[in-house]
């Protein structure tokens, strides 16, 4: 799994002209899923998303978490975190997973998220065509892969 986590103080979701989703202070966190992802790639991304600590304390240093700070997390699904851009100029997605895999895998994530925080989790539309808006508050974007756990 790859995801794409960026510290907002509001991001939404749009499908068809309809806000889907929104949240304030908290990530929004692009999630790219591939089929040997499972498990153990969920659970390590959840407690990695969590437990960061990328919001700025009493004295602005980046020393709080996002469940510390009860902050809100959206999620979005995004196939192509795992664009393959090696050859040409057209990226291939062949490692991208099917929704038949994906959709299962993005929703026990989303799931394990909520347990882990006690609260609910604002969702994008699997497979939709979604206008995501967000204000990067800091700008803090970070990309973590959980095949690369360096």
């Amino acid at each position: 799994m790859k995801v794409v986590i960026q510290r907002t103080s509001e991001a939404a979701v749009t499908v068809e002209s309809k806000v889907v989703a929104s949240i304030g202070k908290g990530l929004l966190v692009l999630v790219g899923i591939e089929d040997s992802d499972g498990q153990e790639d969920i659970d390590w991304l959840v407690s990695k998303i969590i437990k960061m600590r990328i919001f700025e304390d009493e004295n602005q240093i980046m020393n709080c978490s996002v469940q510390e700070v009860n902050g809100d997390i959206l999620v979005v699904s995004q196939f192509t975190l795992h664009a393959a851009t090696k050859k040409g100029n057209r990226p291939s997605y062949i490692k991208a997973s099917k929704p038949e895999i994906a959709i299962p895998l993005y929703k026990n994530f989303v799931r394990k998220i909520e347990e882990e925080l006690s609260k609910p989790i604002q969702m994008g539309v699997f497979g939709a065509d979604m206008k995501v808006s967000l204000i990067n508050d800091g700008p803090v974007t970070i990309i973590i892969d959980s095949k690369n756990k360096e």
